[in-house]
């Protein structure tokens, strides 16, 4: 019986000087089984000489399968590129950074067979990173993640994960909604084990991560918990904000309509004019949001268009 064909799919952004030690790892790591195997590298719009590296090094591979994004759009964006690309029945996710190790992926596919799950993700036990920059924010992200989310992941920000394809193929990554992958696949009804695995010190290049997107996490975590509970069935989400919104009102306006019986002047309350606009402001803010972020998912999907333009695509074998 023929093995499952593995496809790796690596998005990147400024990290030529990765780029062949990547290539090394991942060929070392897999030649020692017995799967075929396929490197996809994404080129997300890099500004260094990333792309005439990943040039450079497609002779010396011919499981590499080079695309070129014409901008930088994101690693969403391009981990979907790679996973359009592929053909594997199984898809590896994974950072360029040289942090993830290659090595662990045939320990990964074990597990998924072995436990017949979905996803295998990886929990990263001993970290390299600084302990204030990078791990505490971490740690604080992934237990909010985990306490609004409902799904039980140690590691969130692990990015070394092993998925069937059909669920990789269908996880609608949009924005920078990578970080919520393991809440993505389990709306698919996905079942989904985490191992742990080795993590590197980065030798090259500059981490592309830090606290400046904490107040994007944040706003991404609000729309996956909308989508988790609500996506089905959004009346119960409008509708009992809307109850809660309507009766606060209610209550309110009752109370300055007894004031006004009782001979009291209510007019042009600061408080209360404040209170009301910030309050209807707030809802309208998130409501729109989220309208905004089901229209664009609306308008890919509908469509079938990508949130992508590929400018060129090499492929060794070729």
């Amino acid at each position: 019986m023929a093995m499952e064909k593995v496809s790796f799919v690596v998005p990147l952004f400024n990290e030529k000087e990765n780029i062949e030690s990547l290539c090394n790892a991942i060929s070392s790591a897999m030649d020692a089984t017995p799967y075929s195997f396929e490197m996809i590298l994404v080129n997300d719009g890099s500004v260094d000489q990333t792309w005439a590296e990943i040039t450079r090094v497609s002779a010396d591979y011919k499981t590499l399968v080079a695309i070129d994004l014409i901008t930088n759009y994101g690693q969403s964006s391009a981990l979907s590129a790679g996973i359009d690309q592929a053909d594997g029945e199984l898809i590896v996710l994974m950072d360029g950074d040289m942090q993830n190790d290659p090595a662990d992926v045939p320990m990964m596919i074990d597990k998924l067979k072995e436990t017949d799950s979905d996803v295998v993700s990886g929990e990263r036990v001993h970290r390299k990173d600084k302990a204030i920059s990078r791990r505490l924010p971490s740690r604080i992200a992934n237990f909010f993640i985990r306490l609004i989310t409902g799904v039980k992941l140690r590691d969130y920000g692990c990015a070394l994960r092993v998925f069937k394809s059909d669920v990789a193929r269908n996880l609608g990554l949009y924005g920078e909604l990578h970080r919520f992958i393991p809440v993505l696949a389990v709306l698919q009804g996905a079942q989904m084990v985490q191992v742990p695995v080795r993590h590197h010190s980065r030798k090259f290049g500059k981490s592309k991560y830090g606290m400046g997107r904490t107040f994007r996490v944040i706003s991404d975590l609000f729309l996956i918990v909308f989508f988790k509970r609500y996506q089905n069935r959004p009346i119960h989400f409008f509708g009992t904000l809307g109850i809660l919104t309507f009766g606060a009102g209610a209550v309110i306006n009752l109370y300055f309509f007894i004031l006004k019986l009782l001979g009291n002047d209510i007019w042009g309350k600061p408080l209360l004019l404040l209170g009301f606009m910030l309050f209807i402001g707030g809802i309208q803010i998130i409501t729109i949001g989220i309208i905004a972020e089901i229209l664009m998912r609306t308008y890919y999907e509908s469509q079938q268009k990508k949130p992508y333009r590929v400018k060129r695509i090499i492929k060794s074998e070729d």
